[in-house]
């Protein structure tokens, strides 16, 4: 065969088939195999979104090329549902509608760095995001983030990193995996470094409404005017509406920014999907309710999470947010790729490795989005079954 791009034969697997092959090895002696290691929601869309879907698909309309940049209701509609949320004057022209949040990183890392430049990732970091940049030719520089510090990056730690190669911070808050949310001061920290050192700071919200109780924003960069010119948020409506499969994410950012992205996403996919961009549309203040009602469901399992390693010898929670606990095992020196295979194989619960995402080993990411009380409950006697 002949050679293939050596950057992308230098990227890394995605680690959740290895444990999914993990699980079909399972033989079902404790019960139904539990999912653990994919942040899904568990929930499907409300019956008038499946139906406003629905017609939209039978659109001939639906089935035409649309904007690169996304429908501009849709577009009109995020801009308004952005304002509402950070205040600030951002408009359609500073929104483009993507093919999930990973292709909205993806296009925005093609349109900001180049092969040969570096972007600080703090550690434990999403692996899709590593991964993109390795394919791109781009250094993923680590930033490492501690238990002590409840896994937050240290901007001084930031600073020390940056040299004439830095091309941008990529913050995710509420963080995939260890489900921390970043207090909104260190966000304007970052911010604040990024402008004096003349790079961009991206910021991943996918998981953004799935906030704590009482907190309803990330930060206040806006401040009230207009969108910062070194800023790219990145989004989600698969999680928040429960359309992982319609694939449609967003990017803000400014509209000289936008125009460049542009030209990326038309060589990816042209335009993402219009029958879920219609549904959204409507989707975005009509299931305000139903959202929120979310929300505090996962609030709910986040609390069974901690319930639970309380009642577990051995084990420690070490972070916990949105769909995600990140766990210390008390397995020792056993790695951690190891203990997660076990758990797979022989007791039928799947969970990520914290080395799957540059983490310590020891550590475990368990998302708990698709599994509800009683799985919890679950997972709880297995892991007691597991722990030596």
């Amino acid at each position: 065969m002949p050679t293939l791009n050596p950057h992308l034969l230098d990227t890394g697997t995605p680690p959740i088939p290895e444990i999914q092959n993990c699980g079909a090895r399972y033989d079902g002696s404790r019960g139904p195999l539990l999912n653990l290691c994919q942040a899904v929601p568990a929930y499907p869309p409300p019956p008038a979104m499946l139906a406003r879907l629905a017609e939209a698909a039978g659109s001939p309309d639906a089935a035409r090329y649309g904007p690169i940049s996304g429908d501009a209701p849709l577009r009109e509609a995020y801009a308004a549902h952005l304002r509402g949320i950070y205040g600030g004057t951002v408009s359609a022209a500073e929104v483009a509608i993507t093919a999930g949040c990973n292709q909205a990183y993806f296009v925005a890392m093609m349109a900001l760095a180049g092969k040969g430049d570096a972007v600080l990732l703090p550690t434990p970091w999403y692996f899709n995001h590593s991964m993109t940049l390795d394919m791109l030719g781009i250094e993923p520089r680590p930033l490492p983030c501690r238990a002590q510090s409840g896994f937050v990056p240290d901007v001084e730690d930031a600073e020390a990193l940056i040299d004439g190669r830095v091309r941008a911070i990529v913050l995710v808050t509420p963080n995939n995996p260890t489900g921390a949310v970043y207090p909104a001061e260190v966000i304007r920290r970052f911010h604040d470094l990024c402008q004096r050192r003349g790079i961009w700071l991206v910021l991943d919200e996918t998981y953004r409404d799935f906030l704590p109780a009482g907190q309803d924003r990330l930060h206040d960069l806006p401040s009230g005017g207009a969108w910062p010119d070194n800023l790219v948020q990145l989004y989600s409506f698969s999680k928040s509406f429960a359309v992982p499969g319609h694939r449609l994410g967003a990017v803000t950012a400014p509209a000289a920014f936008q125009a460049e992205m542009s030209k990326v996403s038309d060589c990816v996919q042209i335009c993402a999907g219009r029958a879920g961009q219609a549904a959204l549309t409507w989707g975005l203040e009509s299931l305000a309710d139903w959202r929120e009602g979310n929300r505090a469901e996962m609030n709910v399992r986040a609390e069974a999470v901690r319930q639970a390693f309380a009642r577990l010898p051995g084990w420690r929670l070490e972070a916990l947010g949105a769909y995600f606990a990140y766990v210390r095992h008390p397995f020792g020196d056993t790695p951690a790729w190891d203990v997660a295979r076990r758990l797979a194989e022989e007791h039928g619960l799947m969970c990520l490795p914290g080395p799957a995402f540059a983490g310590e080993e020891g550590h475990l990411r368990i998302a708990f989005a698709n599994v509800d009380a009683a799985a919890i409950g679950g997972m709880v006697e297995r892991l007691r079954a597991a722990t030596p």
